[in-house]
């Protein structure tokens, strides 16, 4: 088996010599022409089933050469037995919900996630009943109907590392599913860790570059069989563009990750000197990792960190406002940086107590860090903060003379 970073490069690119090609080649067609009506029919019914196609693609929302592609490549990136791609994560987290659903009636997840996958699972819009955990409190709260075990790690916004291991062995067989999307596959492969299903929002670093959404899970073929039968009956599909722009994204992800780690690394370093910030967050620091996991289930501590302002929200949304580099947008993974206040916006949806129990406060600002040079993401992060700070004092200094 090759490595990770061979596979980013030839994953789903295996029969390039037979088409005589050297790029991916793009499979627009919605539909496609049956030349055997009966082979047809039954064709279409297995991959109504979650099958693969033994014959034609029949309609685009069952099958598509395109968006096969990058699923191959994702499966073999990941370890697993199949991978099953959608048009966005959230409607990767919606199908594998449903899957879960049909095999018992009950979920556990670890806070925090995903603001909206946090949003999904309590609007119990699936009608499916959940428990928010700690990850100590999941052997306790599986129950005979628990079909799923769902988890974050490095966790969206707060970068709270979870050992999946422990996870596994806590949660007594019930399916794991870990949403990896912070890691990518070149810093963490949680089925090799023994979880069942892996997932990613492949809108941030597979793609890369901010102009492509989608989504993709891999792992366990019985499982992912199911998950692509509801793909089917939902329609919630890749478009074969998308496909090709996350699978293209891939060639880099190994050099594009390594060097937005490393500058994170370095920013992270220099962001916890800074006299404007009371904390940094970022997994490469002992106290973050108290567990020790990178370097062991992870294989560096990424390229996303956060950081509490001291000034609270006026502070923050200040900082965000007067970067000049740096881009104020949600998202993340991105070749450039990104800085977001996730309790107003990804995070938005989470109930305020949630929030505060979970350290998601008014003061916390989240950032992606790109390729640019680092020392030129600290200068604008700090004329930012200075800039944002005097606004802030002259602020308490008017309403201080007004009193």
């Amino acid at each position: 088996m090759y490595s990770r970073d061979t596979q980013t490069i030839h994953g789903g690119r295996e029969d390039f010599s037979t088409l005589g090609v050297h790029a991916a080649p793009i499979d627009l067609s919605t539909t496609y022409p049956i030349s055997d009506l009966e082979g047809e029919r039954d064709n279409l019914l297995a991959m109504a089933h979650g099958e693969a196609p033994n014959g034609g693609s029949v309609y685009a929302r069952l099958h598509n050469p395109t968006v096969a592609r990058f699923e191959s490549a994702m499966a073999q990136l990941e370890r697993g037995d199949d991978a099953v791609a959608f048009a966005s994560g959230m409607a990767t987290l919606t199908a594998i919900l449903m899957a879960a659903k049909a095999r018992g009636n009950h979920v556990v997840a670890i806070r925090p996630i995903y603001g909206g996958s946090d949003h999904l699972l309590t609007s119990e819009l699936l009608g499916l009943p959940v428990t928010f955990v700690n990850p100590d409190e999941v052997s306790n709260a599986i129950r005979p109907e628990t079909s799923l075990v769902i988890l974050e790690t490095p966790a969206n916004p707060t970068l709270r590392l979870v050992s999946i291991r422990k996870i596994v062995e806590a949660a007594k067989g019930v399916p794991v599913l870990v949403d990896s999307t912070f890691a990518t596959p070149i810093l963490q492969c949680p089925l090799e860790l023994g979880a069942t299903l892996v997932m990613h929002s492949a809108t941030k670093y597979i793609g890369g570059h901010g102009d492509a959404m989608g989504g993709v899970v891999s792992g366990n073929a019985e499982w992912i069989k199911a998950i692509r039968s509801i793909r089917v009956a939902t329609g919630a599909v890749l478009h074969p563009m998308a496909a090709y722009t996350l699978h293209r994204g891939l060639q880099t992800l190994g050099a594009r990750v390594r060097v937005a780690q490393a500058n994170a690394t370095q920013l992270a370093f220099s962001l916890r000197e800074h006299p404007f910030i009371e904390s940094v967050w970022y997994p490469g620091f002992r106290d973050c990792d108290t567990d020790q996991l990178v370097g062991d289930e992870l294989r560096g501590p990424g390229a996303m960190l956060g950081f509490t302002v001291r000034g609270g929200f006026e502070v923050a949304a200040d900082v965000m406002k007067f970067v000049r580099l740096c881009t104020p947008a949600v998202s993340l993974g991105s070749t450039d940086t990104l800085i977001q206040h996730p309790a107003a916006l990804t995070h938005g949806v989470v109930d305020e107590e949630v929030k505060n129990k979970l350290g998601i406060s008014e003061s916390f600002l989240r950032l992606s860090v790109g390729l640019e040079d680092p020392r030129d993401l600290l200068a604008d992060l700090s004329q930012a903060l200075e800039k944002a700070s005097s606004h802030h004092a002259a602020r308490v200094d008017s309403e201080s003379r007004v009193a």
